[in-house]
């Protein structure tokens, strides 16, 4: 780190050649915190814009050979005014993004997509900062190229305290033992460049997973048997259902004598199944469907969610009868996340008399609509109860 304490010459050395140092200055900001009409970079300072002054700072230095300004859409041509009115040389406006990390790294790829020269160092300054020294940048210049990354510091001015766990002073820290860290900061630029892309291509991934984690969960088939009590219930679950996801279909089929209609509904991309069934051995009809989903190589893309609603119509079940269900629900399960088909279990217990029935379908829709979102694997091969 380079002391940002007072003016110290320093030549620039004959190994740095034409075009070897380049600057990026972030200006996306949106004046917010300064409760500005407009952005701070753009508010005036003795008749000229705070960004302007900046960009004349680097562009008195002779040894850096590109500025990249990053600014958001909606500002871009109001930079390129401000290019022209001003006269500046050597400056280039790129699209920021929606963090200033994004807007940084979006600065950085016009070197790396071979629109500019690429740099053997970057120099990052705040585009809000134009009171920078061309000593104290040389110096993290230099930093920077014999260590990689180099950044101005400087001693602290302000008491730093540390609160204890109930907010009160717990104590101060001694202020000759620590610096702030400022701009401007210089890295090589393969270093910068690589940290911030496997960075943003990490982000990057964890956004599309949660978008299409999100869209997955917005649509589900509902399958019922033939069966009257199955087909009623499955009527109620469907339209419940509308209310938590939004694209439901439904169909009353069975599987074994109609191959043809599942197949067209699968291969429709559907990544969620309710299968609704009244009697209790009914693996071989969701293993039919299971063997659809395999031969369409539909959960080759992303996990399907397989939901088997056992409808119990007897008041008569006995534990250990539901504890054989658990169990094969279980073994069933084990086997086919091998294929990517995350099996859950869902028990509805059903009398067409009830009062509560519609209750009981709303508890089971919410639960339904938690599996499919969460995709729980912890909670695979359970038997829930609605």
């Amino acid at each position: 780190m380079c002391e940002s304490r007072g003016p110290a010459r320093m030549e620039l050395g004959s190994s740095w050649n034409a075009g070897s140092v380049a600057a990026v200055l972030p200006a996306g900001g949106s004046g917010e915190r300064l409760g500005a009409a407009r952005p701070k970079q753009f508010c005036t300072l003795q008749g000229r814009p705070l960004v302007s002054h900046t960009a004349r700072a680097l562009e008195r230095i002779s040894w850096i050979s590109d500025i990249i300004v990053v600014v958001s859409l909606e500002h871009i041509e109001t930079m390129k005014s401000i290019i022209q009115k001003y006269g500046h040389k050597r400056i280039t406006v790129v699209e920021g993004g929606v963090t200033r990390h994004r807007s940084i790294f979006n600065g950085l790829k016009i070197f790396a997509e071979n629109k500019l020269q690429k740099p053997e160092v970057v120099i990052i300054h705040d585009a809000v900062r134009p009171f920078v020294e061309e000593d104290i940048l040389l110096k993290v210049v230099k930093a920077a190229k014999d260590h990689g990354a180099a950044g101005a510091i400087r001693p602290l001015v302000s008491t730093v305290i540390a609160s204890s766990a109930d907010g009160c002073l717990d104590h101060s820290l001694e202020r000759a033992r620590y610096r702030a860290s400022e701009m401007p900061q210089a890295f090589l630029f393969d270093i910068i460049y690589q940290a911030y892309h496997q960075v943003t291509y990490k982000w990057d991934l964890y956004a599309a997973e949660s978008i299409i984690k999100d869209n997955l969960s917005q649509q589900v088939c509902v399958i019922t048997d033939m069966k009257e009590d199955a087909v009623q219930v499955g009527f109620l679950l469907h339209e419940t259902l509308k209310s938590h996801i939004k694209q439901v279909k439904g169909i009353s089929v069975s599987l074994c004598k109609d191959d043809n209609c599942m197949q067209n509904i699968i291969l429709g991309q559907c990544f969620n199944f309710i299968c609704m069934h009244v009697k209790k051995s009914a693996f071989q009809e969701t293993q039919q469907l299971v063997d659809i989903l395999e031969n369409a190589n539909i959960s080759t893309l992303y996990p399907v969610v397989l939901i088997l609603v056992h409808l119990n119509v007897s008041e008569n079940t006995s534990f250990s009868s539901e504890m054989e269900d658990l169990t094969r629900i279980k073994e069933f399960a084990r086997e086919v996340k091998k294929k990517n088909i995350l099996v859950y279990g869902l028990l509805i217990h059903y009398n067409k008399d009830d009062p509560q029935l519609q209750e009981t379908v709303n508890s089971a829709a919410t639960i339904i609509s938690a599996l499919i979102k969460d995709r729980n694997p912890e909670l695979i091969g359970q038997l829930l109860v609605a």
